[in-house]
């Protein structure tokens, strides 16, 4: 199989038979009949699969994979990865916020560059002031903290070959952050500026973009864990070179220390941080709990193909 074209599917119940029509002609127009379309339902609370089940009945290039539950986006886009077929495999959206007509310049890009992998970029970020700087913020930590040079504003659509594809799931783990993936897996990786659409209010709440910074930062760094021990050195020197001064005016001076406000304040300040940095290493300690589970991130509770084939 010369294609695959995989989706994931969230309240995407408005857009997938737009998608579907749209997704189809793309491939044709790319590879004849030589293609399929993989969607992944992510435990969608409204009739997302439904409607993709009465596709397959409709069109044997279609394969719809139901999650038993919501597992979370990414977790979900691997899922579909694996169960792709052709030899390039195109990941998108399906809200219609990334166009599928992208694929034929992305596959041209990538037959001229002779490249593993062709992925969408916005040249500016969509949404209001609040996601664009909440957005460049999370890069730049992420840049930071991590070593990775993970571009800016990229999006999900992107055109991959299958040994790139079959690299990127060789990654285990459980608790994934899958831009990071796209970046340390390696090849040759080409960008394309594309202007993603505002169809649908995004899913990501403050605590769950908070929550993602955090777990990219912990999948690919243990800096955080290096600046806690910094961090106590510098406190406990800080402590010392007080100590010392306080012993200076007790013995030399002879002014004893009063007041209990500075040390009340002290106690707070220190107690906070070292329950700080115990969570610090506790969120580690957490994500090790999770790795040696060995759980699979995804339980598959059924694979819907055209009638004659349904298993």
């Amino acid at each position: 199989m010369k294609l695959s074209i995989v989706a994931t599917l969230y309240q995407s119940a408005p857009y997938i038979n737009e998608f579907h029509e749209r997704a189809s002609a793309t491939a044709r127009r790319l590879v004849g009949d030589d293609y399929e379309i993989v969607l992944v339902n992510d435990g969608s609370p409204d009739n997302s699969l439904d409607l993709a089940v009465k596709l397959t009945e409709q069109d044997s290039h279609v394969v719809v994979v139901d999650l038993s539950r919501n597992f979370g986006h990414h977790k979900a886009m691997m899922t579909g990865l694996a169960h792709a077929k052709g030899e390039r495999v195109f990941l998108i959206d399906s809200d219609l916020e990334e166009e599928p007509e992208w694929l034929l310049k992305f596959n041209e890009q990538m037959d001229q560059e002779r490249c593993d992998v062709v992925y969408g970029a916005q040249g500016e970020r969509k949404g209001g002031a609040f996601e664009r700087s909440s957005g460049a913020v999370f890069y730049k930590i992420f840049r930071k903290l991590t070593g990775i040079n993970q571009p800016d504003n990229i999006v999900t659509a992107r055109l991959m070959t299958t040994r790139y594809v079959q690299a990127l799931l060789s990654h285990r783990e459980r608790e994934l952050n899958i831009g990071g993936l796209w970046i340390i897996t390696g090849f040759k990786q080409a960008t394309q500026l594309v202007c993603k659409h505002s169809t649908s209010p995004t899913s990501y709440t403050l605590s769950g973009k908070f929550g993602h910074l955090v777990n990219a930062i912990t999948s690919f760094s243990s800096l955080p864990l290096v600046y806690t021990f910094y961090s106590g050195l510098f406190i406990s020197l800080s402590a010392l070179l007080f100590i010392a001064y306080l012993f200076l005016r007790y013995f030399f001076i002879s002014s004893p220390p009063s007041g209990y406000t500075s040390l009340i304040a002290s106690i707070w300040f220190f107690s906070g941080l070292i329950i700080f940095f115990l969570g610090v290493q506790g969120i580690y300690l957490s994500k090790i709990f999770s790795e040696v589970k060995q759980r699979p991130y995804t339980i598959i509770r059924h694979i819907y193909r055209n009638v004659s084939e349904m298993e």
